[in-house]
């Protein structure tokens, strides 16, 4: 499945001494590349991707390593195949490659992430959204190459209401800071959610404080509005000409304005490469709620 990435490359030349580049990396949750302004989506609601193609460097012939969330997310942040880093299927469904709350298995301890590479050499790392590479505190991203989190191990599927499937957590760092659906609220009956603001706000806080501490850093944002259940912040709801997946998608886009505003305004901008992406295009389920793939 083919899978958009949009790398704006903002370091416009080294000084002296030479100064490490920040890294961020924005991950889309089953987006389709259609979604987007820059690739002809009519409705071009998306002025904030849109401008970071104009920019940047568009790379529109790039493929996922799979259909599904948990081995494509693997394969990006180990620069392996699948069938390498052990998040590939072995049945007709490929279900077995993907990693729900019950599973027990994860990423393999032997296997290098890249922002491991890079914590070693001195970046602040931190991860905002979900992370789907395993549920158990072993396979946290705090285990592999991570100084923070501020997420879930998984999507927010529920509501759950018994003690055999209890509502998925949110993490802050090694803490749980609650769980979907009760600290966290999403309301399938109309789709509102403030989780989106959150990762926002989380990203802005992450930036500022790096700065603050002269470190270069890796920002990992993956928000997973437009993963169903969809989900949008009061302020966005009914303001999309595509439905209910078009308002989570506009949501997104004014968070990308906000993170490269943020740079900006820190006179980082000069010194940081910022990338675009979705884990693996587009997911048919959600066409009925305004998804182009």
């Amino acid at each position: 499945m083919k899978r958009l990435v949009l790398f704006v490359t903002i370091m416009v030349g080294l000084s002296t001494p030479v100064v490490s580049t920040n890294i961020v990396f924005m991950l889309m949750d089953d987006m389709g590349w259609g979604d987007l302004g820059v690739l002809g989506q009519p409705a071009k609601e998306t002025p904030n991707i849109d401008r970071m193609a104009a920019e940047g460097i568009v790379l529109p012939n790039f493929y996922s390593a799979n259909p599904l969330c948990s081995p494509s997310r693997a394969a990006m942040l180990t620069g392996r195949l699948p069938i390498r880093n052990g998040f590939y299927t072995t049945n007709n469904h490929a279900r077995n490659a993907y990693t729900p709350q019950d599973i027990v298995g994860g990423i393999p301890d032997d296997e290098i992430l890249y922002p491991e590479l890079l914590q070693k050499a001195g970046y602040k790392t931190k991860i905002i959204g979900k992370w789907h590479l395993g549920q158990q505190s072993q396979y946290h991203p705090l285990r592999h190459g991570f100084d923070e989190w501020f997420g879930s191990p998984n999507c927010h599927f529920g509501p759950f209401n018994n003690k055999g499937t209890p509502n998925i957590p949110v993490y802050k760092n090694t803490n749980m800071a609650g769980r979907y659906y009760e600290t966290f609220k999403i309301d399938h009956s109309t789709g509102e959610s403030n989780l989106t603001q959150l990762y926002i706000q989380e990203a802005v806080d992450f930036i500022k404080e790096s700065v603050n501490a002269a470190k270069p850093f890796f920002l990992y944002w993956t928000p997973d509005a437009t993963h169903e259940p969809l989900y949008a912040s009061k302020h966005f709801l009914g303001t999309s000409q595509r439905g209910l997946y078009g308002d989570a998608v506009r949501e997104l886009d004014s968070g990308v304005g906000i993170i490269l505003s943020t740079l900006q305004s820190l006179g980082i901008d000069k010194d940081t490469l910022v990338m675009f992406s979705s884990d693996n295009g587009g997911a048919l389920y959600a066409s009925v709620n305004g998804l182009c793939s």
